[in-house]
């Protein structure tokens, strides 16, 4: 027989007997925990959670489960989500010219290995509208010239939120999309969306990095995915990955390693995010792996 299957995750400020409380409230419900994480940080003095459950108990509804819970939630002065386990995001791509994110991403999400549903591609230009179409996702070209005044780019950011609000957006994911986002745009998207870049950063800013990075004879190529801010590129970190290089590789070479770990490292954060891992630390994350 199966249940249905939720994802609690929670912070507060750490005290006593949170997990005890949360453990407890779960099995006076008839709830079965399939798997349990928790952090306290001795810095931000916050502790989180994340657990997974199956309800099992048929007289408890999920709106009874909510509405119990919220009242513990209440008295502890929890921050808190419950989702349903089985579930999958709606999650909504953008890319500009360079697209071995966006294929990485399209191929796990047909493969079955990313639990999601990709209602729509945006780009700024129209390299990948066939791409789109192999996977029968709807492509929505939205075009922004070079040099273009303030209030084109938020006509177009317009379109942009038209469309995830069209959608039910989950989550939107920078799959190398080289526009940098109004402070507005940011704001709308706080905490429901990931950019990838390379680890250089704040070195070898710009055009052309891995050249630059071959130039200075670097050692490690990276890359880092995070959550989008307002302040560029520096939004709270949720993965980082790094490959060793060598004095015999050309930029071609370093740039097609950079490649490879974008992917992965994307790809795991947007997995991680669709699982309910990632909780908000301040400027920081917190990822139960």
């Amino acid at each position: 027989m199966s249940y249905p299957e939720y994802i609690l995750t929670l912070s507060c400020l750490d005290q006593r007997g949170i997990v005890h409380r949360v453990s407890g409230f779960l099995a006076e419900h008839g709830c079965n925990i399939i798997d349990s994480a928790q952090f306290g940080d001795s810095e931000s003095k916050l502790f989180f959670m994340r657990v997974h459950f199956s309800a099992e108990d048929r007289n408890i509804n999920d709106d009874l489960l909510r509405a119990d819970f919220s009242l513990l939630a209440a008295d502890m002065k929890l921050d808190w989500e419950l989702r349903d386990a089985h579930y999958k995001p709606r999650v909504m791509l953008m890319v500009s010219k360079i697209g071995h994110c966006l294929n990485d991403l399209l191929f796990r999400y047909k493969s079955g290995l990313l639990p999601v549903e990709i209602p729509a591609i945006v780009s700024n230009h129209m390299d990948f509208y066939q791409l789109a179409a192999s996977y029968n996702i709807p492509f929505h070209h939205l075009p922004l010239a070079t040099g273009a005044p303030a209030e084109d780019k938020l006509a177009q950011e317009a379109k942009i939120i038209e469309l995830m609000n069209t959608h039910k957006v989950d989550l939107v994911v920078l799959a190398r999309y080289m526009q940098i986002l109004s402070p507005g745009l940011c704001t709308a998207l706080k905490g429901k969306a990931i950019n990838i870049h390379h680890s250089f950063l704040p070195s070898f800013k710009g055009a052309k990095p891995y050249a630059q990075a071959h130039q200075r004879g670097v050692k490690l190529i990276g890359a880092t995915a995070h959550f989008v801010t307002g302040d560029l590129d520096e939004g709270p970190i949720i993965e980082q990955d790094v490959e060793r290089v060598d004095h015999s590789m050309d930029a071609d070479t370093l740039s097609a390693i950079g490649r490879d770990v974008e992917c992965v490292v994307l790809a795991r954060a947007v997995k991680w995010f669709v699982e309910h891992r990632i909780l908000q630390n301040g400027d920081k994350t917190v990822v139960f792996k």
